[in-house]
């Protein structure tokens, strides 16, 4: 009888993996929480298929990218199609860089603001953010293209937790339960900019603005970062085919700036590897009231003029059409 009991616990372990794939790749889904991500994700990639390749501008980043930049003015000013592909901090970047790598051709620009915690984000981090569980439940496809130990992080990306999650989401979702965060802070435009984020709504987050303390990243660990060697690698492949990239610094607050040294390493993820960087007078930095809910999201009418200073420091690098010089 013995000989069996490891049979049977095998047996076991196996019915116990084959019921979680089943449950958690197949069936169980968060569709208000990461299918919200996924969407923004796709409609954004959607957006690049539609325009002519080559004459684009793409700004990738994480939340930064969405809330304190308008693609919507920088459009009309650089008299080129922009695409607003900032998502969210937590996304792998080796996740974004995969999606967008097939959209970027020769002549393209792609303008990267980076929050600091992207370049000194560790390779553990970058595996288990919700890029996993994203690519695990919709884009088994893209999760085949990237290194081994991803599928594993994909695949033991839920627990307990996840399945609750998951329950309450889909029964909220199949009774028509009405998002109520569009109303809080705003949605996302046709350019993939978050709008509605105005002045107003900004001042329920007063207290907690002025209650932040961020800790912003020293150089040291900016070099060390995974997350920055996936940008250098990313910014020498795209070089190579002919796409302009340009790193940025993303919006924070004015008392707490970054050092001139972490500046310097920021810039050198970019110039090292054949790229360029781009540094505002006021290098990114805002008056806390200018915020909306975090010092990456300036609130939407700083966001507008943030968005038409980085569009108009960006024209003698890239070039503007003949319809812009010529108005």
């Amino acid at each position: 009888m013995r000989p069996l009991l490891p049979r049977r616990i095998g047996l076991a372990c196996a019915l116990s993996l084959a019921a979680y794939a089943l449950a958690f790749c197949l069936f169980l889904d968060r569709p208000l929480t990461l299918g919200s991500l996924a969407h923004d994700i796709e409609q954004k990639i959607a957006r690049a298929g539609a325009i002519p390749p080559g004459n684009k501008l793409v700004i990738l980043a994480g939340s930064n990218g969405p809330y304190s930049h308008r693609c919507e003015v920088m459009e009309e000013i650089l008299a080129r199609p922009c695409i607003n592909a900032g998502v969210a901090v937590g996304i792998g970047l080796d996740y974004l860089f995969a999606r967008w790598d097939p959209l970027l051709v020769a002549g393209d620009t792609l303008y990267l603001p980076m929050e600091p915690e992207q370049y000194t984000r560790t390779r553990a981090a970058a595996e288990t953010g919700p890029d996993a569980a994203i690519m695990a439940r919709h884009d088994r496809a893209t999760l085949a293209t990237l290194p081994p130990s991803r599928w594993l992080a994909a695949f033991f990306s839920f627990d307990l937790r996840a399945g609750i999650m998951s329950a309450i989401e889909m029964l909220l979702r199949a009774t028509r339960f009405s998002d109520p965060r569009a109303a809080i802070s705003g949605e996302t435009n046709a350019w993939g900019d978050h709008i509605g984020h105005d002045a107003a709504r900004a001042t329920l987050n007063a207290a907690a603005l002025r209650a932040m303390t961020p800790q912003p990243p020293d150089a040291k660990e900016i070099r060390a970062g995974h997350g920055a060697a996936l940008i250098a690698a990313f910014t020498r492949r795209m070089q190579a085919r002919g796409v302009r990239v340009i790193g940025g610094l993303s919006t924070g607050f004015l008392d707490a700036p970054l050092s001139l040294a972490a500046i310097a390493a920021i810039a050198a993820v970019y110039t090292d590897n054949g790229g360029f960087f781009l540094a505002l007078p006021n290098l990114s930095r805002y008056p806390r009231a200018d915020f909306f809910d975090s010092p990456e999201h300036l609130s939407e009418p700083y966001q507008i003029a943030h968005a038409r200073a980085v569009a108009l420091a960006l024209a003698p690098l890239i070039g503007r059409s003949m319809t812009a010089e010529s108005q």
